[in-house]
C-alpha cells in the first residue's frame, strides 16, 4: 500500500488524545524542505536515534511512528501552515495531535533527531 495512503488511513482511524497549537521551528522545516527537494514526499526517515521510532514526512503531516508497534502514531504535526510563508526564520503554525500518554515527552526530542538525521543524509549526499 501508498505510504501516504496508509498513513491517512492511520490517522484517520486511530484516537487523538489531545491536540495542541504548536509550530516548526524554521531550521527544522527549512532543511526538511531541502529532504523534500531532493528525495519527494512522502519519506521515511529512521536512524533517529530513538529506540523504534520513525518518521514519516509529507506535506500534509510529519508522524512520529512505532515501527515495532505496525507504524502506531505517537504525534503528528497536523495542518502545517506553510502557504504564503514570506520569511525563512520565522515559525511555522500547525497543530500537534498526541496518541500517546507520554508523547509530550518525545516532542523536541524527535524534531532534534529529525533535523539531525536529515542534515546528515544530506551532507552524506554531497560527498
Amino acid at each position: 500500500m501508498n505510504l501516504l495512503v496508509d498513513m491517512d488511513a492511520r490517522l484517520a482511524d486511530m484516537p487523538i488524545m489531545a491536540q495542541r497549537e504548536d509550530h516548526l521551528e524554521a531550521a527544522v522545516f527549512n532543511v526538511w524542505r531541502r529532504a523534500r527537494g531532493r528525495w519527494g514526499s512522502p519519506m521515511r526517515l529512521d536512524g533517529l536515534g530513538l529506540k523504534q521510532m520513525e518518521m514519516v514526512l509529507s506535506d500534509r503531516y510529519w508522524v512520529c511512528v512505532d515501527a515495532f508497534q505496525h507504524d502506531c502514531p505517537i504525534l503528528a504535526w497536523v495542518d502545517i501552515e506553510d502557504s504564503g510563508r514570506d520569511s525563512l526564520h520565522k515559525p511555522i503554525p500547525c497543530k500537534l495531535n498526541y496518541y500517546h500518554f507520554a508523547a509530550s515527552a518525545l516532542r523536541s526530542r524527535v524534531l532534534n533527531a529529525m533535523q539531525g538525521a536529515l542534515n546528515r543524509r544530506l551532507k552524506d549526499e554531497q560527498i
